[in-house]
């Protein structure tokens, strides 16, 4: 069995071949058995096969278009994938009323129960299981809604062929359980059709991602140390492919810097999310009605250490911009100060996270490696004179 650690497009397509020709052995097989026995059950199960075939066809046809991008289609035939599974679904429900047309209208027949029929059964049997195992990994790694689909409806395969076997048994014991082995085949024909066509539709619908991807999309954004604010996120899929869209409010003006960020912002939802095609970030002017400062403290009463990353305490004001007024303030210990290596860099990237807007310090870090820290995520830094925490903020102009 091939590797199926990556599966790209290429890899993709080979699956579909491979499905091909199982189908085509599995229909040949009950093809002769059909014709050999007269049941009823068996020539279900080989229509089951035929349509199938046809599915196995329509999903390397789907992988094979589902990337390629044209002047008419810039943005690719992704959803050539989900087009084919709604496809299938189509096909599996038109199988499933010939096989309940049989049942319940031909006529009676005899039929006939060989050893040699029930050991090419068990080998029908096997060889979809074996195969709907690997198909199913490589579907999932790929995340392709038309390989899953065509794994899953191999694992059918094995039941519907088990029901196949014990009708042929049934013939021994005189028991007619032959035209409810078909009918039990088409309720499980008919489930799948119906989990096949619903997840397609979903995505040609344009559905929401799951709330859990959201989540962990939303997570990656907020943790960007630039980004003042996630206003909102939204997702969708497309074939095997997913679409993400946020609106963000960043810490940086200058739009050099503002790409760097959204750069880095895309590669990290890519390096979390799997199978994402695209991530449009739309920057949104902020509405700044309030800024968080830190100060560094020497001491929980409000002096203030000449010291940054050393201090033993910080404190967080949050200052409303319209009159001045403290919304909130918290002092906190650093909790940085104890480590020997690079504490500032440590302190500066920890005060990013607090989401602070202005450090005020009376130490000078211009050209040291907290400068930069602060400034990468957009945060601004200034000097005081002032003693105090009270003079110091009442020395800002907000």
């Amino acid at each position: 069995m091939p590797p199926v650690s990556a599966a790209p497009g290429h890899r993709l397509e080979r699956w579909g071949w491979y499905s091909v020709g199982l189908n085509v052995v599995l229909a040949a097989f009950h093809g002769v058995i059909a014709t050999a026995s007269g049941s009823l059950a068996v020539a279900a199960e080989l229509i089951h096969n035929v349509v199938d075939l046809l599915m196995a066809v329509a999903v390397l046809i789907g992988l094979r278009l589902a990337t390629r991008k044209s002047e008419a289609f810039p943005y690719g035939l992704y959803k050539v994938e989900n087009l084919t599974a709604t496809g299938l679904a189509v096909m599996i429900f038109v199988s499933a009323y010939e096989i309940v047309r049989e049942a319940l209208l031909a006529p009676p027949a005899s039929i006939r129960a060989e050893p040699w029929m029930l050991g090419l059964l068990l080998i029908t049997t096997a060889l979809p299981l074996f195969f709907s195992h690997f198909e199913m990994r490589a579907a999932r790694e790929a995340n392709s809604p038309a390989l899953l689909a065509d794994a899953r409806e191999y694992r059918i395969h094995v039941f519907t062929t088990g029901l196949v076997l014990v009708a042929l048994l049934s013939q021994w014991l005189r028991l007619p359980l032959d035209r409810l082995a078909a009918l039990l085949i088409v309720v499980v024909v008919v489930k799948t059709g119906w989990d096949v066509l619903r997840d397609a539709m979903r995505v040609l619908l344009d559905a929401s991602l799951d709330a859990d991807t959201l989540q962990r999309i939303r997570q990656v954004i907020n943790a960007a140390p630039a980004v003042a604010e996630l206003r909102w996120v939204t997702g969708r899929n497309a074939g095997r492919f997913r679409f993400v869209e946020a609106g963000v409010t960043l810490r940086v003006a200058q739009l050099g810097k503002a790409e760097e960020v959204l750069g880095r912002i895309e590669a990290a939802v890519r390096a979390e999310v799997p199978h994402v095609e695209r991530v449009l970030l739309h920057v949104e002017s902020p509405a700044v009605t309030q800024l968080r400062y830190a100060v560094p403290l020497a001491d929980r009463e409000g002096a203030v250490s000449v010291h940054f990353g050393e201090s033993p305490y910080f404190a967080l004001v949050t200052i409303r911009r319209a009159d001045g007024g403290v919304e909130e303030q918290r002092i906190i210990s650093n909790p940085h100060q104890a480590e020997e290596k690079a504490k500032g860099i440590r302190v500066a990237e920890w005060l990013v996270a607090q989401k602070v807007d202005v450090v005020v310090l009376q130490e000078d870090v211009r050209g040291k490696g907290p400068e930069y820290v602060l400034r990468d995520a957009g945060v601004i830094m200034r000097l005081t004179e002032k003693p105090t925490l009270a003079g110091a903020l009442s020395s800002l102009s907000y």
